[in-house]
C-alpha cells in the first residue's frame, strides 16, 4: 500500500533468553508466510546486539535441534526444517555488495525459503527488500528490539507481537 504507514512494534529484551524467546515467537508467522513466497528478513544492529541469538531462538521455533553457527566467516549457514528452508547470511565481513552473486542469492529467493540477513546494508542494491526488519540496540542493561514489517504480508505478525502481551517496557508504535 503506497503511502501507509508501516507497522512496528518496539520490545525491550532483559537478556539473551528473552532476545531467543523473540526469535521463537516469530517462527510460526514467518513459516506460514514462507509457503506463499520467499520471505526476507533483514536483521540489524551493532556487533554484540543479539542478531544471531534471535537467529537461534528462531530456528530453534522452527524445530531446528542442532547446533546454530554464526555464519561471520561461512557468510551462509543453510538449514533445512520440516515447515521451511531457512538461509542464515551475515555480509559483515562482504566486500562489495557484488559478492551476493557467487552465493547465489537468486536461487535462495523461492517459495519456502526464509532468508535471514545480518548486516544487511552491505549487500546494497543487490539484496532484496526486507519482508521484515528487526533492529536490535543495546538499551540499559539489555536490548531494544524493533521489529517493522517491510511487506503487507507481515503487517498481521508484527501486530500480533504488539497484542500479545509484552512488558510493561514494550510498546507498539508506528511511524511513517
Amino acid at each position: 500500500m503506497a503511502g501507509s504507514i508501516p507497522v512496528m512494534t518496539r520490545i525491550f529484551l532483559p537478556d539473551a533468553a528473552a532476545t531467543a524467546a523473540l526469535g521463537a515467537r516469530l517462527a510460526p508467522g514467518l513459516a506460514a508466510a514462507c509457503q506463499a513466497g520467499p520471505v526476507v528478513v533483514h536483521l540489524e544492529g551493532p556487533l554484540g546486539a543479539g542478531k544471531t541469538t534471535l537467529v537461534r531462538g528462531l530456528l530453534r521455533g522452527l524445530g531446528h535441534e542442532g547446533r546454530v553457527r554464526s555464519p561471520t566467516f561461512t557468510l551462509l549457514e543453510p538449514y533445512e526444517l520440516p515447515d521451511c528452508e531457512v538461509m542464515h547470511l551475515d555480509l559483515y565481513r562482504l566486500a562489495d555488495p557484488a559478492e551476493l552473486d557467487y552465493l547465489g542469492l537468486e536461487d535462495l529467493l523461492r517459495p519456502g525459503g526464509l532468508v535471514l540477513v545480518e548486516w544487511a546494508e552491505r549487500g546494497g542494491d543487490r539484496l532484496p527488500g526486507a519482508d521484515l526488519k528487526l533492529a536490535l540496540d543495546y538499551q540499559d542493561a539489555g536490548r531494544c528490539a524493533r521489529c517493522t514489517a517491510g511487506s503487507g504480508r507481515l503487517e498481521p505478525l508484527v501486530a500480533a507481537l504488539a497484542q500479545a502481551g509484552e512488558p510493561a517496557s514494550s510498546r507498539r508504535i508506528e511511524t511513517k
